[in-house]
């Protein structure tokens, strides 16, 4: 019987290697800018056309290579950063471990140009497939130039697997600003087919801060410094006030590289216990300097992920540090969130047994226990239902988006904070300010009303991309409004789509927008929360690989649907009930959740028999 286990050609050996290290595009930009950091750049310019799928080059003015060394660097495991196991345990450098250039090799066609600053000429080298195929003296500018064209071209599995050019240009720059981030003193630019995206220049860790999230974030944050023996931790972290319901803008680097830990941020958010509600989160840029030999990087090939050898004390460091300096910095919490209402009961029913609650000893009535244990069961939402047919109402369908009472704005939602209305059958009525009930036949029902909204708007704004049938509201006064880099970069991209939905958004400038007129359902919002709120509903979309239009589409309606704990008004409650079951999928919310569930009168009557 033949022997089988035999030794992968080097090409394959190479590829699969490069698979752990070249996981997308923004793997390349991440490696590329690291190793210019290492050799000591100081101007460090990133180039990418088609979110890096056709061409990555990454140019700086390091200390470039002998023509030897250009050469070496290509073989696997090669690097100047270690020369014992000991020197693994004292890393102070972004790269370390010789793979990132013989990866890329592996998947790509690349080119490097590089010159010493005592070397009159440089060397050009072009690799295909691990391969050298070209080695010749050339001029060049001091420093290093790589680029990478045609990623996977040989690995068209992984290619396929790509996202789409948003998507990978998102993680292109992320990991462009986490390098950023990490060295202000260093000049940086970002530029995307022939457009510059961002351009840095040298500045201390505030203005850098500044500069990628934008200016608006200067009142936002607060300084922390604390320097001993052991461990060194410097930044800014969010004021209490700003914290956000989504984890955004949030940076942990430990001796200048970026990491991601559970670990440090369970720690983080200790610090602001009581100041912030549970659900939301703080943003942060937060700096840990540490012996190297007191941590382990060399856990991933993409030495984002960390060991501490004293895991308890950092985490206390971070811990109190952070409170203390939103403490120092009189950093105190404005909790303004919105809360749901509790049910409101008729003063007229009769005397109910009272016990008291165990976890706030506040005096609770039977009846609320009773309530809130039966609409509990409301909040298990069961994804992708198959959709139902339509429930049949005496009313006929209406499809003006919750138009209610308010005829001066034909599609806007009118607020209506008159008592919930009584429970006459035939009438619905709202629960907790974010379920409505109504009678049918066969029962009642159950609709979530802000979920319900979402279905509406979704199957409006779609209709609209087709037709152009919306109705927007011009402002008399058009606002200004100035977003981060990465946010403009987006709503540019949205803006002809956006305009098909009653949005009439003009790019003034590098990141200033001329908002002029906004859909009717959004008239009462401010519009510059509306914008970053649609943005972020996008950004979220944008891992479910969703057509561009339907992304759009449902993060405009997330952002317009009726919030939860928001009183409607009889006529409003019945509109959206009417034109709920007028969708063509009424079951289910553009997310796949429910928007509504059917109580049988017959199911009734047998818990009570």
């Amino acid at each position: 019987m033949p022997d089988k286990i035999r030794l992968l050609p080097d090409a394959i050996a190479n590829q699969i290697a490069a698979g752990e290290v070249i996981q997308r595009p923004a793997s390349v930009v991440k490696e590329l800018m690291e190793n210019a950091v290492d050799a000591g750049a100081s101007t460090i310019r990133v180039f990418v056309k088609d979110a890096g799928k056709t061409l990555i080059s990454v140019v700086d003015d390091g200390c470039g290579m002998s023509e030897t060394d250009a050469r070496l660097s290509f073989a696997r495991h090669a690097t100047s950063k270690i020369r014992s196991t000991a020197d693994l345990f004292a890393i102070r450098t972004m790269g370390f471990r010789g793979e990132a250039l013989a990866s890329i090799a592996a998947v790509a066609h690349v080119e490097m140009k590089t010159r010493r600053e005592q070397d009159e000429l440089g060397v050009r080298l072009e690799l295909r497939d691990s391969k050298l195929v070209a080695q010749e003296l050339c001029q060049a500018s001091k420093g290093t130039s790589i680029t990478v064209k045609n990623l996977f071209y040989n690995v068209p599995a992984r290619r396929k697997f790509l996202k789409s050019d948003t998507v990978e240009f998102r993680h292109i720059v992320n990991e462009f600003l986490h390098v950023a981030m990490a060295h202000p003193e260093l000049f940086f630019s970002l530029q995307h087919n022939d457009k510059e995206i961002y351009h840095l220049p040298q500045t201390n860790l505030r203005q850098r801060i500044v500069a990628i999230l934008g200016k608006t974030y200067n009142e936002r944050i607060v300084p922390v410094e604390e320097i001993t023996d052991a461990i060194s931790i410097r930044g800014f972290v969010g004021k209490p006030e700003y914290a956000q319901k989504k984890r955004r803008h949030q940076y942990f680097f430990v001796n200048k590289r970026f990491v991601r830990s559970a670990y440090l941020y369970h720690a983080l958010r200790a610090a602001y216990d009581d100041l912030i509600p549970k659900e939301t989160h703080p943003l942060f840029v937060l700096f840990i300097d540490i012996d190297p030999d007191r941590i382990d990087i060399n856990v991933h090939p993409t030495k984002q992920e960390i060991k501490f050898e004293d895991e308890q004390i950092v985490y206390n460091y971070v811990r109190v540090v952070v409170r203390h300096a939103l403490g120092k910095h009189h950093a105190t919490p404005v909790l303004d969130f919105d809360e749901e209402p509790g049910l409101r009961f008729d003063q007229h029913q009769p005397p109910r047994v009272d016990v008291k609650s165990p976890k706030s000893g506040r005096t609770r009535t039977r009846a609320e226990d009773n309530w809130e244990r039966m609409y509990a069961d409301l909040e298990k939402a069961v994804p992708n239902p198959k959709p139902s047919p339509s429930l049949q109402f005496s009313a006929e369908p209406d499809n003006d988006i919750l138009s209610g009472a308010d005829t001066a704005h034909p599609g806007r939602m009118t607020l209506d904070a008159s008592p919930t209305p009584s429970q006459t059958p035939g009438k619905p009525f709202q629960v907790h300010g974010k379920y409505i009930v109504h009678q049918i036949k066969s029962g009642l029902v159950f609709i979530h009303q802000r979920r319900a909204h979402k279905r509406i708007l979704f199957e409006k704004y779609l209709r609209a991309f087709e037709n152009g049938d919306v109705i927007s509201q011009k402002s008399l006064f058009p606002e200004t409004v100035t977003l981060p880099t990465d946010n403009a970069v987006l709503l540019k991209a949205m803006l002809p789509e956006l305009f098909l939905l009653g949005f009439d958004i003009e790019n003034t400038g590098h990141n200033e927008f001329l908002v002029r007129s906004i859909p009717a359902e959004l008239l009462d919002a401010p519009i510059t929360a509306t914008l970053h709120s649609l943005i972020e509903q996008y950004q979220i979309n944008l891992d479910l690989k969703l057509d561009h239009r339907e992304n759009i589409a449902r993060a405009t309606a997330a952002g317009a649907a009726v919030k939860v704990g928001t009183a409607l008004s009889e006529t409003e409650m019945n509109n959206l009930i009417n034109q709920l079951f007028a969708c063509e999928f009424p079951a289910t919310d553009p997310d796949g959740l429910r928007t509504y569930i059917k109580i049988k009168l017959e199911d009734l009557d047998r818990d009570f028999a």
